[in-house]
Protein backbone atom coordinates (compact mmCIF):
# COMPACT_ATOMS: atom_id res chain seq x y z
CA UNK A 1 0.00 0.00 0.00
CA UNK A 2 1.73 3.08 -0.94
CA UNK A 3 1.98 5.18 2.18
CA UNK A 4 2.67 8.93 2.51
CA UNK A 5 3.77 10.19 5.86
CA UNK A 6 3.11 13.80 6.88
CA UNK A 7 5.34 13.75 10.29
CA UNK A 8 4.55 17.03 12.43
CA UNK A 9 7.97 17.51 14.30
CA UNK A 10 11.48 16.64 13.16
CA UNK A 11 12.53 14.62 15.91
CA UNK A 12 11.97 11.04 15.82
CA UNK A 13 9.64 11.12 19.26
CA UNK A 14 6.94 8.07 20.05
CA UNK A 15 4.43 9.80 17.83
CA UNK A 16 6.77 9.12 14.86
CA UNK A 17 7.59 5.57 15.87
CA UNK A 18 4.19 4.71 16.21
CA UNK A 19 3.32 6.62 12.69
CA UNK A 20 6.42 4.38 10.86
CA UNK A 21 5.34 0.86 12.99
CA UNK A 22 1.70 1.31 11.29
CA UNK A 23 3.53 2.28 7.95
CA UNK A 24 5.64 -0.54 8.10
CA UNK A 25 2.60 -3.26 8.49
CA UNK A 26 0.83 -1.89 5.89
CA UNK A 27 3.66 -0.91 3.03
CA UNK A 28 6.88 -2.37 1.83
CA UNK A 29 9.81 0.42 2.38
CA UNK A 30 9.86 1.46 -1.12
CA UNK A 31 6.52 2.58 -0.50
CA UNK A 32 6.90 4.53 2.10
CA UNK A 33 7.17 8.43 1.61
CA UNK A 34 7.98 10.30 4.64
CA UNK A 35 7.72 14.27 5.57
CA UNK A 36 8.95 16.19 8.15
CA UNK A 37 7.42 19.53 9.12
CA UNK A 38 9.52 22.22 9.24
CA UNK A 39 12.19 20.46 7.42
CA UNK A 40 10.38 19.85 3.96
CA UNK A 41 8.07 22.93 4.18
CA UNK A 42 9.33 25.69 6.75
CA UNK A 43 6.80 28.66 5.93
CA UNK A 44 3.50 30.12 7.06
CA UNK A 45 1.03 31.12 4.85
CA UNK A 46 1.43 35.08 4.16
CA UNK A 47 -2.42 35.31 3.65
CA UNK A 48 -1.62 36.87 -0.11
CA UNK A 49 -4.59 35.04 -1.74
CA UNK A 50 -2.61 34.14 -4.72
CA UNK A 51 -3.33 30.60 -4.40
CA UNK A 52 -7.24 31.87 -4.95
CA UNK A 53 -6.05 32.83 -8.40
CA UNK A 54 -4.20 30.26 -9.41
CA UNK A 55 -2.23 27.69 -6.88
CA UNK A 56 0.94 27.86 -8.81
CA UNK A 57 0.99 31.40 -7.65
CA UNK A 58 1.49 30.85 -4.02
CA UNK A 59 4.98 31.84 -3.21
CA UNK A 60 5.54 28.30 -1.97
CA UNK A 61 4.53 26.52 -4.53
CA UNK A 62 7.86 24.15 -5.47
CA UNK A 63 7.90 22.93 -2.15
CA UNK A 64 4.26 22.39 -1.44
CA UNK A 65 4.02 20.84 -5.14
CA UNK A 66 7.12 17.97 -3.90
CA UNK A 67 4.06 16.81 -1.02
CA UNK A 68 1.20 17.15 -3.01
CA UNK A 69 2.24 15.21 -5.69
CA UNK A 70 3.35 12.28 -3.53
CA UNK A 71 -0.30 12.80 -1.71
CA UNK A 72 -1.76 12.17 -5.10
CA UNK A 73 0.19 9.43 -5.71
CA UNK A 74 -0.77 7.54 -2.16
CA UNK A 75 -3.27 5.55 -1.13
CA UNK A 76 -2.78 5.72 2.42
CA UNK A 77 -1.88 8.94 4.18
CA UNK A 78 -0.66 9.03 7.77
CA UNK A 79 -0.38 12.20 9.83
CA UNK A 80 1.87 12.49 13.43
CA UNK A 81 1.87 15.27 15.50
CA UNK A 82 2.62 14.95 19.16
CA UNK A 83 0.36 17.25 21.31
CA UNK A 84 1.58 20.87 21.34
CA UNK A 85 -1.22 22.25 24.11
CA UNK A 86 -3.99 20.67 23.66
CA UNK A 87 -3.66 20.82 19.36
CA UNK A 88 -1.45 19.59 16.44
CA UNK A 89 2.21 21.11 16.36
CA UNK A 90 2.78 24.60 15.07
CA UNK A 91 4.60 23.32 11.59
CA UNK A 92 2.06 20.85 10.54
CA UNK A 93 -0.68 23.43 11.38
CA UNK A 94 1.19 26.33 8.81
CA UNK A 95 1.34 22.63 6.33
CA UNK A 96 -2.79 22.84 6.65
CA UNK A 97 -3.11 26.57 5.88
CA UNK A 98 -0.53 26.13 3.57
CA UNK A 99 -2.92 23.52 1.87
CA UNK A 100 -6.13 25.08 2.58
CA UNK A 101 -7.61 25.14 -1.06
CA UNK A 102 -7.59 21.29 -0.90
CA UNK A 103 -10.79 22.03 1.41
CA UNK A 104 -13.91 21.96 -0.06
CA UNK A 105 -15.14 25.60 -0.39
CA UNK A 106 -12.32 26.44 -2.41
CA UNK A 107 -10.22 23.89 -4.50
CA UNK A 108 -11.20 19.87 -3.40
CA UNK A 109 -8.77 17.32 -5.30
CA UNK A 110 -10.84 14.83 -6.55
CA UNK A 111 -7.75 11.85 -5.92
CA UNK A 112 -8.68 12.93 -1.93
CA UNK A 113 -11.81 11.54 -1.90
CA UNK A 114 -10.14 7.57 -3.14
CA UNK A 115 -8.12 7.71 -0.34
CA UNK A 116 -7.50 6.32 3.60
CA UNK A 117 -5.96 7.92 6.17
CA UNK A 118 -4.98 7.84 9.87
CA UNK A 119 -4.06 10.26 11.96
CA UNK A 120 -1.39 9.64 15.01
CA UNK A 121 -0.71 11.62 18.24
CA UNK A 122 1.15 11.19 21.67
CA UNK A 123 1.26 12.93 24.82
CA UNK A 124 3.25 12.39 28.18
CA UNK A 125 -0.59 12.65 30.10
CA UNK A 126 -3.55 14.52 28.21
CA UNK A 127 -5.15 15.56 24.86
CA UNK A 128 -3.54 13.73 22.26
CA UNK A 129 -7.62 12.81 21.22
CA UNK A 130 -7.91 16.58 20.61
CA UNK A 131 -4.98 17.07 18.16
CA UNK A 132 -5.99 13.59 16.38
CA UNK A 133 -9.59 15.07 16.09
CA UNK A 134 -8.76 18.04 14.79
CA UNK A 135 -6.23 16.42 11.82
CA UNK A 136 -9.53 14.57 11.42
CA UNK A 137 -11.31 17.27 11.25
CA UNK A 138 -9.49 18.77 8.32
CA UNK A 139 -8.79 15.39 6.48
CA UNK A 140 -12.53 15.29 6.23
CA UNK A 141 -13.34 18.48 4.63
CA UNK A 142 -10.51 17.26 2.17
CA UNK A 143 -13.10 14.73 1.30
CA UNK A 144 -10.73 11.75 2.41
CA UNK A 145 -13.83 9.41 3.38
CA UNK A 146 -12.26 6.75 5.32
CA UNK A 147 -10.20 8.40 8.65
CA UNK A 148 -9.04 6.44 11.29
CA UNK A 149 -7.22 8.11 14.99
CA UNK A 150 -4.89 6.86 17.03
CA UNK A 151 -3.63 8.52 20.18
CA UNK A 152 -2.09 7.50 23.53
CA UNK A 153 -0.33 8.85 26.71
CA UNK A 154 3.02 7.23 26.72
CA UNK A 155 3.84 8.46 29.39
CA UNK A 156 7.40 9.19 28.92
CA UNK A 157 8.96 12.55 27.03
CA UNK A 158 10.72 10.28 24.18
CA UNK A 159 10.30 6.98 23.01
CA UNK A 160 13.39 5.44 24.60
CA UNK A 161 11.55 6.56 27.88
CA UNK A 162 8.48 4.65 27.46
CA UNK A 163 7.86 1.44 29.34
CA UNK A 164 7.99 -2.12 27.37
CA UNK A 165 4.75 -2.92 28.94
CA UNK A 166 3.15 0.37 26.95
CA UNK A 167 4.92 -0.36 24.05
CA UNK A 168 3.77 -3.87 24.03
CA UNK A 169 0.00 -2.77 24.20
CA UNK A 170 0.81 0.03 21.81
CA UNK A 171 2.37 -2.86 18.91
CA UNK A 172 -0.86 -4.96 19.42
CA UNK A 173 -3.17 -1.63 18.99
CA UNK A 174 -0.93 -0.82 16.03
CA UNK A 175 -1.17 -4.54 14.62
CA UNK A 176 -4.95 -4.71 14.87
CA UNK A 177 -5.27 -0.78 13.13
CA UNK A 178 -3.13 -2.30 10.41
CA UNK A 179 -5.73 -5.21 9.58
CA UNK A 180 -8.69 -3.02 9.60
CA UNK A 181 -6.97 -0.46 7.84
CA UNK A 182 -6.25 -2.65 5.05
CA UNK A 183 -9.25 -4.91 5.07
CA UNK A 184 -11.33 -1.43 4.79
CA UNK A 185 -12.90 -0.54 1.66
CA UNK A 186 -12.55 2.84 0.54
CA UNK A 187 -16.75 4.29 0.08
CA UNK A 188 -18.42 7.76 0.28
CA UNK A 189 -17.49 10.75 2.84
CA UNK A 190 -19.64 11.16 5.21
CA UNK A 191 -23.75 12.46 4.57
CA UNK A 192 -22.02 15.60 5.93
CA UNK A 193 -19.51 16.23 3.94
CA UNK A 194 -21.32 15.33 1.04
CA UNK A 195 -24.13 17.78 1.31
CA UNK A 196 -21.39 20.66 2.31
CA UNK A 197 -19.94 19.54 -1.25
CA UNK A 198 -23.36 19.91 -3.08
CA UNK A 199 -23.99 23.21 -1.94
CA UNK A 200 -20.60 24.42 -2.34
CA UNK A 201 -21.38 23.36 -5.93
CA UNK A 202 -24.23 25.45 -6.21
CA UNK A 203 -22.04 28.59 -5.12
CA UNK A 204 -19.66 27.95 -7.81
CA UNK A 205 -21.70 29.83 -10.49
CA UNK A 206 -19.46 32.67 -11.36
CA UNK A 207 -17.44 31.86 -14.84
CA UNK A 208 -14.95 34.29 -14.10
CA UNK A 209 -14.28 33.02 -10.83
CA UNK A 210 -10.68 30.91 -10.74
CA UNK A 211 -12.15 28.53 -7.95
CA UNK A 212 -15.53 27.88 -10.17
CA UNK A 213 -13.44 27.63 -12.94
CA UNK A 214 -11.93 24.54 -11.01
CA UNK A 215 -15.22 23.03 -10.54
CA UNK A 216 -16.37 23.23 -13.74
CA UNK A 217 -13.06 21.66 -15.05
CA UNK A 218 -14.25 18.39 -13.04
CA UNK A 219 -17.26 18.54 -14.04
CA UNK A 220 -18.73 18.83 -10.62
CA UNK A 221 -21.16 21.93 -11.79
CA UNK A 222 -22.94 19.13 -14.01
CA UNK A 223 -23.81 16.66 -10.94
CA UNK A 224 -20.96 14.66 -11.14
CA UNK A 225 -19.12 13.82 -7.89
CA UNK A 226 -14.92 12.33 -6.75
CA UNK A 227 -16.49 9.78 -4.88
CA UNK A 228 -18.44 8.34 -7.99
CA UNK A 229 -16.49 5.85 -10.21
Amino acid sequence: MKTVIINGQNHKGSTYNIGIMLAEKLAKDDEITEFFLPRDLNHFCLGCYSCMKDITLCPYYDEKKIIADAMEEAELLIFTSPNYCMLPSAPLKAFIDLFYQYWIPHRPQANMFKKKAVVISTTAGMGAGKVCSQLKRTLAYWGVPYIKKYSVAVQATGWKDVSQKKKDKIEKDITKLAKRVKKARVGKPSPYIRFMFGMMALTKKNPDDPESKHWQSQGWLDGKRPWRN
